[in-house]
């Protein structure tokens, strides 16, 4: 989940930089490595609440009879959702600044 953070954090960073036009790279397109870092996001989000599901369920499933998942899984498949649609999102931001760029008179 810290990975996820971070790659989370990184996109943000990343695609408010590409909003305001901030030009360290020229051929480096900011939208799309967002959108990239928030699907990594996404991954990371997915693969820690299979972690956290096979541990709560060897943990708890032998010792109590009686046990649920609590808050943070659903906190989990929120944010595996939300991380899912903003690099979504971010690709189709990428798609269209791309378009007119690629557009040749004739």
């Amino acid at each position: 989940m810290i990975l996820s953070l971070l790659a989370c954090f990184i996109g943000i960073i990343i695609g408010i930089l590409a909003f305001i036009h901030y030009s360290s790279f020229e051929r480096f397109d900011k939208t799309f490595a967002a959108g990239i870092l928030f699907f990594i996001s996404c991954i990371f989000v997915l693969l820690a609440m299979a972690v956290y599901t096979g541990v709560t369920v060897n943990y708890y499933g032998k010792r109590y009879g009686n046990w649920r998942f609590s808050w943070s899984y659903i906190t989990g498949w929120v944010a595996a959702v939300l991380t899912f649609f903003s690099g979504i999102f971010y690709m189709c931001a990428y798609r269209m600044h791309e378009c007119p760029r690629n557009t040749s008179p004739h």
